[in-house]
Formats: structure tokens, C-alpha cells, sequence
């Protein structure tokens, strides 16, 4: 590992211990010729994602899109942030579990709304109403029902 600050590779780790979230390894490094410490992180490699939208358009898997969603729908209610965070990182974890180097949107929203049944009826009414895109009040509705009868059980 090249020195940050002289840019020599006489660099040995002092240091290793699990991240913060557990998805990656912290090491505490010095160089050998200048003296500095310095951290790096080690995680491990994914498979680049590609995300099949709708229209059948491809694009970059992007984390902060399904953040941006359940942070809309979660908007005003009693849904801490650890919470959501650990909701994207339950379908992150499913999402990449697969292997797949293509997947599409609708999959994705499902495993989103899957979680957000049991994380919060309205956030989870407020999301299915932007991803399923009701056409009328009555299939809205029909929505409200079954996640009411889920939260009766």
C-alpha cells in the first residue's frame, strides 16, 4: 500500500479490526520512511449490478434511489434512521445475495415493500402507492385492507 503523504510502499498495517457495520475490515497503517498513519478499509468486491427498469432502459444499481424512496414514504413517521438504514442494507444483502449481474426494478421494489410491511403500515401504504402506481381509489384501498389485516394478525 503506497504512503498517502510521500507516496513510498513501505507501508506495514499496526492495526485491524472490523468497521463500524461490520462490512469491512478498518486497518491502522504507518509508513516505514516518513513515519505517518494513515487508515484504509477492506471490503469486499461486488459484482458490478445493473438495474432493468420499466421501459426496459439499464442503468448503475444506486443505493441512494431506494434510500430517496423509503425516506419519502417513512416521511413523518415514528421510523428511526437506523431503522431505514438497516431496511436498504436487509435488501442490499438480498439484492446481491443473488449473484446476478441484472436485475430488474420491479424485483427490487418488491423486496422494499416486503420489508416495509413489517417496518411501518403507513410508510408501506405510502411506498406500494408510488411503486404499484394506483390507478384508481379502489385499488389503493385494496392495499390498505390486506396491510390492516396483516397487522390484525
Amino acid at each position: 500500500m503506497k504512503c498517502p503523504f510521500c507516496s513510498r510502499d513501505n507501508t506495514r498495517v499496526i492495526d485491524s479490526r472490523p468497521s463500524d457495520d461490520n462490512n469491512a475490515i478498518r486497518r491502522r497503517r504507518v509508513c516505514d520512511v516518513c513515519g505517518k498513519r494513515f487508515t484504509t478499509y477492506e471490503k469486499v468486491e461486488t459484482i458490478p449490478l445493473i438495474v432493468i427498469k420499466k421501459d426496459n432502459n439499464r442503468e448503475p444499481y444506486d443505493r441512494s434511489k431506494i434510500e430517496a424512496g423509503v425516506l419519502r414514504a417513512c416521511h413523518k413517521r415514528p421510523v428511526s434512521a437506523n431503522e431505514i438504514t438497516g431496511l436498504i442494507d436487509e435488501v442490499e444483502t438480498d439484492i446481491f445475495s443473488r449473484e446476478e449481474k441484472e436485475i430488474p426494478s420491479s424485483v427490487i421494489g418488491e423486496l422494499v415493500m416486503n420489508k416495509m410491511k413489517d417496518l411501518d403500515a403507513v410508510a408501506y401504504v405510502r411506498f406500494a402507492s408510488v411503486y404499484r402506481e394506483f390507478k384508481d381509489v379502489n385499488t389503493f384501498f385494496d392495499e390498505l385492507r390486506k396491510a390492516v389485516e396483516k397487522k390484525k394478525k
